[in-house]
């Protein structure tokens, strides 16, 4: 019978040994790729902006952070920063980060430019888990689905056209993969909306150079 003991005892212990080395490699692995993920998101985030808004129109457009606050609809209840493009001392394009809470696989992480007449500047899909192959299309790097958004313009909100075909709107779906393009032409409305109801304080040059070329008072 102790003997019995004594090999469970062992197992266990080896078990719990076992346990704990690899919860330290995890959190060892965890925390030393953490900046480099960080510091990757930021890159890729960067592309992103430049993609919609060239340099041409505003070289220190990463510079250009607006502090935004709860915008529930955009799907950060505790606000976020966006991005303003200026050109000539004038906002000409707001870029804000929007999450579609409606994929087919959950949130669609996107980066929406609106220019200052409410168009869309463009849309890119910064993070997402849709399927390989139907839903991923939404990605410029596996189709140009997404490009679909540049210069579009939504007439007065609640757009019904603003849809996919399938709904009755004018957007392409994917086929065999309707749900993630109907999450980011939704996101891209409301996005819109968000833009007319805040258009005045979005609008507003966030540095003061700029706000004083554009006759703004801060």
């Amino acid at each position: 019978m102790n003997e019995v003991f004594q090999a469970i005892r062992s197992n266990a212990l080896a078990i719990g040994i076992f346990a704990i080395v690899t919860a330290a490699v995890i959190a060892f692995t965890q925390l030393s790729t953490r900046e480099r993920i960080a510091h990757n998101k930021a890159e890729f985030q960067a592309r992103a902006l430049y993609e919609i808004v060239p340099r041409e129109i505003d070289p220190d457009l990463l510079s250009h952070e607006i502090q935004l606050s709860a915008a529930p609809e955009l799907g950060y209840p505790s606000g976020s920063i966006g991005w303003q493009a200026i050109n000539s001392g004038e906002v000409v394009t707001v870029l804000l980060p929007v999450i579609a809470p409606d994929g087919y696989s959950g949130n669609i992480e996107l980066l929406i430019g609106v220019n200052a007449d409410s168009s869309l500047a463009g849309v890119r899909v910064l993070s997402h888990k849709e399927t390989p192959g139907l839903g991923d299309k939404i990605e410029l790097a596996k189709s140009d689905w997404i490009l679909a958004f540049e210069g579009a313009h939504m007439a007065v909100n609640r757009d019904e056209n603003w849809a996919v075909k399938k709904d009755g709107g004018r957007f392409d779906q994917f086929t065999g993969a309707t749900i993630t393009p109907r999450a980011i032409v939704n996101a891209t409305a409301r996005t819109i909306e968000f833009f007319r109801a805040h258009r005045a304080q979005l609008l507003q040059p966030v540095t003061a150079d700029a706000a004083s070329a554009a006759g703004v008072t801060q």
